[in-house]
């Protein structure tokens, strides 16, 4: 226990020394990525969950037959928070009754009216489903990087001090080196998770999107029928 004791302090005490204080900073910026990256992909998984369920019970009402007025009265009470899939079919069908109301409003203006309703919600549901993302992949992309800058800013270090005495064999230079790889074991350790959840989350919230498109493409042809029925 003394040794390890020993050891760990003058390990600190290397690593915040000289040159090897930017090593110690890189070690840090590292670290507080890599919990950052683990707590966004935490609130990720529960924020998928969440929206997925919420949309499979609002495919599962919809094409039950229910209601279409009843549902958006439902849907829009001010204690009903309205997201996902339900979000597109609140905005579409309040631009269709809006429509429906109006005198004159031809078929055609009436669909171009919902189709724009929906788009901007898709947006809006877009923007929230790829929350996150962007730092996951930032993370990915960018920590083996800083975790090499690091490595050699340490290796430079050390071989600099070194150079100074003369004389130096590989068992002068192999502590220095070896706390200088931290700063690239690190950045692999923050980096790889962060890949691994932005291609798995990167790909679910496509699915989602798809699900989204496809359920905008349905109401607007529901709506187009409904819209003939009442021009005639």
């Amino acid at each position: 226990m003394i040794i390890y004791a020993i050891d760990a302090k003058s390990l600190v005490a290397s690593l915040t020394s000289g040159s090897n204080l930017v090593v110690m900073i890189v070690l840090l910026i590292l670290v507080l990525a890599s919990l950052m990256s683990w707590t966004m992909i935490f609130l990720k998984i529960f924020s998928l969950k969440v929206t997925t369920s919420a949309v499979n019970r609002f495919e599962e009402k919809f094409w039950s037959g229910a209601n279409l007025n009843q549902m958006y009265n439902d849907m829009t009470r001010k204690d009903v928070a309205t997201t996902g899939m339900a979000s597109l079919f609140v905005d579409g069908f309040r631009e269709y009754r809006r429509l429906d109301k109006q005198e004159g409003v031809r078929p055609q203006e009436m669909l171009d009216g919902v189709q724009r309703a929906m788009r901007v919600a898709m947006s809006r549901e877009m923007d929230h489903l790829e929350t996150n993302l962007s730092f996951l992949a930032t993370v990915g992309s960018t920590s083996p990087y800083i975790g090499l800058f690091g490595t050699v800013w340490g290796i430079m270090g050390a071989i600099a001090q070194l150079s100074g005495t003369g004389q130096y064999g590989i068992g002068d230079v192999a502590g220095p080196i070896s706390e200088a790889l931290i700063a690239t074991a690190m950045g692999l350790f923050a980096a790889i998770p962060a890949v691994i959840a932005y291609n798995r989350y990167s790909n679910k919230v496509e699915r989602l999107l798809n699900r989204y498109e496809i359920f905008s493409e349905e109401f607007v042809s529901i709506v187009q029928r409904q819209t003939l029925k009442t021009k005639r």
